[in-house]
C-alpha cells in the first residue's frame, strides 16, 4: 500500500475538520428567542436554550451532577447564577428529560421516564409562544402577546428587578450552594401587612427579621396597608407597602442585580460586575449574622468573633451531626426531674420559647421555678432588672458582650458545672462585610479544628460587660449632673444629647443673618456659619437641585451615623425648594488650605498633624464602608470636604450627599455630584458598578497629596497631559522607587516646606499606602479597614526616625 501523499495529509483533516463544523449545532445558531407550539429542549442539548433578546439572561438545563433543573441563569456570571428553577425540589435526571410547549398550548417538564414533573397549566389555552425577556421573566403569551404565565409569579429564591413579591407569593431559600432544593429561610408578607423572614425548620419556626422584640412601628415599618406589595426597581431602589425602604450602595441604571435570600438566611442585595462574572453586596438585611435563627440548631450557640460566625456547643454537650450545626447539640447526660443544678452562660440568652416570665424576682426563686418543672430546661436571668425566664427549649442560642443577663442550663447535680470543656465550633463567613465580597463560600458549615475554652469565653463576655457598666455608670452620673448641678458639665452633656431635627427655614434664614456668612462652596452646595439659638455655631448647607425629592424622606440613614472623624449632622430643613443640611461647625476650614497654602492661609501642618490626618481619615471611610448601619460611599472624597477642628483633628464632610442625589436620573451631573476630576476612581469612566473602593482610590490621592504638599494637578510637566495620565506615571515611579530598599529617594518625595522634619518609616508606608490605593484593578486596592491597620501600625514610630536629612 502506497504511503499518503503530503497533500492528502493536510487535505484530510482540514476536510474532517470543515465537516464537523457544518454539522455540530453552534451555541449560537442553535439558541433560539422563543418557543414555539410543538417545540421542545433538550437536556442532552448544552446549546439548547432560550436568550434573552439583550443576552442577559439565559433558560435551559442547570445540570448538577446526574440531575438537571429547568432554570433561568445570567449569561454573563461566571459561576452560571442561577435566578430561577421550574422544578424546585424535584430535579429530573440529567438524561433524556425534555421540556416540551405541547400543542394544545401547554409548557411541561417531563423526566426520562416520561412523569410530568412540571408545567405551566395553559393547556386549552390560546397560549401561542414562550419568550425570555430582557427582564429575566420567562412568560407564554397569546398571539395578541397578553401573558397567561409567567415566571416572576413563583420565585424560588431570588427576585429580580421590577418583579413584586405579594401577598401570595413566598421566596424561599435554598438548602445550600448549588442545590436543587429549598432551605428553611422564607420571605413573605405575614397576615399583618408586614414583609418577614422566617426560620422554618425541622422542629421550630420562629420569625427573626424585623427584629421581633420591636414592635412593627419601632422597626420602621406599619401594619395600615393592604396591597402587601413590594418591588427592587432598576435603579437599585426598594419600596414595599409596610414602609420598607432600602437602596443598593450602587444605585445607577444598568447595572444587572438579584435580591437573594441565601442559604445562611440573609437577604442580600447584589449587583454583577458583567466584565469579570463577579457579584457584590450592596446592601444585606442583617449585618449582625448571630440574629438570624437556626444557624446553629437545638442547644447550640452562635458568636460572631473576627468577622467569622462561631457555632460553639454548651460543656457537657456535642454535636448531634458533626457535619451539619444545623441539627445542633445534644446533651452528653441524660435529663431528668430530679436534674436541680445549673451551669451559668453570662452573657448568652436562647430565644424564644419560655414557659413563665416573672420580674423583680430573685436568682434561686427564678432557679425553684425551673427546678418544679419536668419541661424546663433552662432559665435566662437579669441580674439587674430581677426578671426570670423559664425555657422548655433551647433554641436560637447568641453569646455575646451586649447580650443582657445570665443563661443557666438545668445539667445533673453530678456534673461539675465548672467551664473547663472545649466546645466544637464552626466558621462560615460572618457577612459580605465589604461591599466587594462574593456571595457565601460552597460549605457553611465546615468544621474547624480550632479549639476555644469556656474560660476564655468567659473573660472575653465579663470584660466587655465590665465597660458596658463603665459607660452605664458614666451616663447615669452625667444625667445626675445635668439635672442637680448646671456647671460647665451640663453643656457638654446637653450637646451630646441633643437630637437631630428638622428646622423650619426661617429658623435657619435667621440663624445665617439671610445666608450673608458664605465660609464655603462645592459641587453640593453653598455653606455659611450660623448661630442657632442654643448659641450652637453651626454651618448651613444650601444643596439646591442636587438632591432628588423631598429630603425628610431620604434622612433615615444619614441621621444615625456618628463617628469623631465625621462632621456631626445637627438636621435639616427640607420646605419647598429649600433643601439645607445642618452640620457643626469645623474651626479650622478644610484640608486644602492648610496643606496647598491657597486663599492665603500659609501652611502650617507639621508631619504629625499630617500622619495624624491621614489615619482620621482613614478611620471615618472605615466606618461608612464597614461599620455603618448600611454601606455608604462617599464618592468624593478630596482635600475640600475634610475638614479640622481645633485640634486638627479630621472631620469628612458632605458624606451621604451621594445617596442623595439624582443618581443616573435625568439632569444628574457626574462630574458636579459624584467625584472631582484628578479624584475620581478609573471605573467611573468605565462605566463599571461603583463601590467602596472608588473611595479607596480618592483617598490614595489625597494621601500622595499630604505627602507632597501640592496638588496633583501640579505634578503635569505637558500641559496638555491628562491629570489622570500624570498619576499613572508617578504612581509606576513609585513602585520603582519602592522595590529599590534605598530610603534616601524619600526626601525627594516630601514636602520641601517641612525641611526634612518628618518620619522616613511613616512617610515611606504612606507612599505604598499610595501605590496600593491607586491600583487601576479595583480589585487590587486594599479595603479602608486594612489601611487604618496598616497606618496605626507606624502610629508610634520612635522620634528618632524623624530626622533632619
Amino acid at each position: 500500500m502506497k504511503n499518503p501523499s503530503p497533500l492528502t495529509n493536510i487535505l484530510i483533516p482540514l476536510f474532517l475538520l470543515l465537516l464537523l463544523f457544518l454539522l455540530a449545532p453552534s451555541a449560537s445558531r442553535a439558541a433560539r428567542s422563543s418557543l414555539s407550539r410543538g417545540s421542545s429542549l433538550s437536556v442532552e442539548k448544552y446549546s439548547d436554550i432560550l436568550v434573552s433578546p439583550s443576552r442577559s439572561f439565559t433558560c435551559g438545563f442547570y445540570n448538577v451532577g446526574t440531575n438537571a433543573s429547568f432554570s433561568i441563569w445570567f449569561s454573563n456570571s461566571a459561576n452560571k447564577t442561577v435566578a430561577w428553577t421550574a422544578n424546585w425540589d424535584r430535579p429530573v435526571n440529567g438524561h433524556g428529560s425534555k421540556i416540551s410547549f405541547w400543542k394544545d398550548g401547554g409548557m411541561v417538564l417531563a423526566d426520562a421516564d416520561g412523569t410530568v414533573v412540571w408545567s405551566t397549566n395553559t393547556s386549552s389555552t390560546l397560549a401561542d409562544r414562550v419568550l425570555l425577556l430582557d427582564t429575566g421573566n420567562l412568560v407564554v403569551q397569546d398571539p395578541s402577546g397578553k401573558i397567561l404565565w409567567q415566571s416572576f409569579d413563583s420565585p424560588t429564591d431570588t427576585l429580580l428587578p421590577t418583579q413584586p413579591i405579594t401577598k401570595a407569593i413566598r421566596v424561599v431559600s435554598a438548602a445550600a450552594p448549588g442545590t436543587l432544593s429549598s432551605g428553611y429561610y422564607g420571605l413573605y408578607f405575614d397576615n399583618d401587612n408586614v414583609l418577614r423572614l422566617i426560620y422554618d425548620g425541622p422542629e421550630i419556626s420562629s420569625i427573626y427579621w424585623p427584629k421581633p422584640d420591636y414592635s412593627v412601628f419601632q422597626s420602621g415599618r406599619t401594619t395600615y396597608n393592604s396591597s402587601r406589595y413590594a418591588v427592587l426597581d432598576e435603579m437599585g431602589k426598594f419600596v414595599s407597602s409596610d414602609k420598607l425602604a432600602f437602596n443598593a450602595s450602587d444605585v445607577a441604571p444598568g447595572i444587572l442585580r438579584r435580591l437573594t435570600l441565601d442559604y445562611d438566611g440573609n437577604l442580600r442585595l447584589y449587583s454583577l460586575d458583567e466584565s469579570k462574572g463577579t457579584w457584590s453586596v450592596t446592601w444585606e438585611a442583617l449585618p449582625q449574622p448571630c440574629l438570624i435563627h437556626g444557624l446553629c440548631g437545638r442547644n447550640g450557640i452562635c458568636m460572631c468573633m473576627q468577622s467569622k460566625v462561631v457555632c460553639s456547643c454548651p460543656p457537657h454537650y456535642e454535636m448531634s451531626d458533626p457535619s451539619d450545626w444545623r441539627k445542633g447539640c445534644k446533651p452528653k447526660f441524660h435529663m431528668s426531674c430530679n436534674t436541680n443544678s445549673f451551669l451559668e452562660l453570662p452573657r448568652t440568652d436562647f430565644w424564644g420559647y419560655d414557659l413563665n416570665y416573672s420580674e423583680s424576682t430573685s436568682l434561686e426563686a427564678c432557679k425553684k421555678t425551673c427546678e418544679e418543672d419536668c419541661s424546663c430546661e433552662g432559665i435566662h436571668y437579669g441580674s439587674g432588672s430581677g426578671e426570670c425566664y423559664s425555657k422548655s427549649s433551647l433554641f436560637n442560642g447568641r453569646a455575646s458582650p451586649d447580650t443582657p443577663g445570665i443563661t443557666y442550663l438545668r445539667i445533673p447535680a453530678s456534673i461539675s458545672t465548672s467551664a473547663s470543656s472545649a466546645p466544637q465550633m464552626h466558621e462560615p463567613i460572618c457577612n459580605a462585610g465589604d461591599s466587594e465580597a462574593t456571595a457565601s463560600s460552597s460549605n457553611m458549615y465546615a468544621n474547624s479544628s480550632r479549639k476555644t475554652r469556656w474560660v476564655y469565653f468567659y473573660w472575653f463576655v465579663s470584660a466587655f460587660g465590665a465597660i458596658e457598666i463603665m459607660f452605664f455608670v458614666s451616663g447615669w452620673w452625667c444625667m445626675f449632673r445635668w439635672e442637680q448641678k448646671p456647671t460647665s458639665l451640663e453643656e457638654g452633656c446637653r450637646e451630646v444629647s441633643s437630637q437631630f431635627r428638622q428646622f423650619p427655614y426661617k429658623e435657619l434664614k435667621k440663624a445665617t443673618g439671610k445666608f450673608m456668612d458664605e465660609i464655603g462652596r462645592g459641587g453640593s452646595g453653598v455653606v455659611y456659619k450660623g448661630v442657632l439659638d442654643d448659641k450652637r455655631v453651626v454651618a448651613v448647607k444650601k444643596l439646591g437641585d442636587a438632591i432628588q425629592g423631598e429630603l425628610g424622606a431620604e434622612m433615615s440613614l444619614i441621621r444615625r451615623i456618628y463617628h469623631k472623624n465625621l462632621v456631626r449632622i445637627w438636621g435639616f430643613c427640607s420646605e419647598g425648594p429649600h433643601n439645607l443640611l445642618v452640620t457643626e461647625y469645623v474651626a479650622n476650614g478644610s484640608l486644602d488650605k492648610h496643606i496647598f497654602g491657597e486663599h492665603g492661609t500659609a501652611c502650617v501642618l507639621g508631619w504629625s498633624e499630617r500622619f495624624k490626618i491621614a489615619v482620621g481619615v482613614a478611620q471615618g471611610l472605615a466606618y461608612l464602608h464597614h461599620e455603618c448601619l448600611e454601606w455608604v460611599i462617599h464618592c468624593d472624597v478630596k482635600p475640600e470636604n475634610i475638614l479640622l477642628d481645633g485640634e486638627f483633628e479630621p472631620k469628612i464632610a458632605d458624606f451621604g450627599l451621594a445617596k442623595l442625589s439624582k443618581r443616573g436620573g435625568v439632569g444628574s451631573d457626574i462630574s458636579r455630584i459624584r467625584g472631582t476630576r484628578g479624584y475620581v476612581a478609573p471605573e467611573w469612566t468605565t462605566n463599571l458598578p461603583i463601590t467602596t473602593k472608588v473611595d479607596v482610590y480618592s483617598y490614595g490621592v489625597v494621601l500622595l497629596e499630604m505627602v507632597k504638599g501640592i496638588r496633583v494637578s501640579n505634578l503635569m510637566v505637558d500641559e496638555e497631559e491628562e491629570v489622570e495620565g500624570t498619576l499613572k506615571s508617578f504612581v509606576r515611579m513609585l513602585k520603582g522607587k519602592l522595590e529599590s530598599g534605598d530610603e534616601s529617594w524619600v526626601e525627594e518625595i516630601v514636602d520641601s516646606r517641612l525641611n526634612g522634619q518628618f518620619n522616613c518609616k511613616q512617610a515611606e508606608k504612606m507612599l505604598e499606602m499610595v501605590v496600593s490605593c491607586l491600583e487601576e484593578d479595583r480589585n487590587k486596592r486594599p479595603t479602608m479597614d486594612s489601611v487604618v491597620h496598616t497606618l496605626l501600625s507606624y502610629h508610634d514610630e520612635p522620634s528618632s526616625q524623624e530626622v533632619q536629612l
